[in-house]
């Protein structure tokens, strides 16, 4: 399961599409209607919040907006409620950078001509950029990306951030 922390328009299709699947599913564990995935890390930043649904709700309700603008039909009523366009989550700065490079590793296998949409790490509408560390939920390749980050790899200026 991955929930992408990046903005869904620098999704390529295949993410954005996978994206909203998992999102899909990562809603119905908070629901409590399925049993699997229910220790899955990427849930830790929803289960934070009050209302863990209503926030994978908000976190979904972008990737619908995307997928609108791109002419894709995902089905907003398979969403168990509105948005909450206030509610908050914060991403390290490492964090966007792993995904960042997560992304433009399967990108460069799947659909090369997205590569250069790839410009740097525009968070999610819903999640405030903050300093610090791979987030401790993360289990990708963590130390391989951390390898190439630390080896040379420029600091990302974010929006908002100096």
């Amino acid at each position: 399961m991955r929930l992408w922390s990046l903005h869904p328009r620098l999704l390529d299709r295949a993410a954005l599409v996978a994206g909203w699947r998992e999102g899909l599913l990562a809603q119905a564990v908070l629901a409590g209607r399925t049993r699997g995935y229910r220790s899955h890390p990427q849930l830790e930043r929803f289960r934070a919040t009050d209302d863990p649904v209503r926030a994978v709700v908000t976190y979904l309700a972008a990737l619908h907006e995307e997928a609108g603008r791109r002419g894709y039909s995902f089905d907003r009523t398979r969403l168990d409620g509105e948005p909450v366009p206030s509610l908050r989550l914060t991403v390290t700065s490492a964090q966007l950078d792993f995904e960042l490079a997560h992304l433009r590793a399967k990108v460069q296998g799947r659909s090369p001509e997205w590569e250069p949409r790839l410009t740097g790490p525009l968070p999610h509408p819903m999640f405030d950029v903050v300093d610090g560390p791979i987030e401790h939920w993360e289990r990708g390749r963590r130390r391989d990306v951390e390898d190439q980050l630390t080896a040379g790899s420029q600091r990302l200026v974010y929006p908002g951030q100096q």
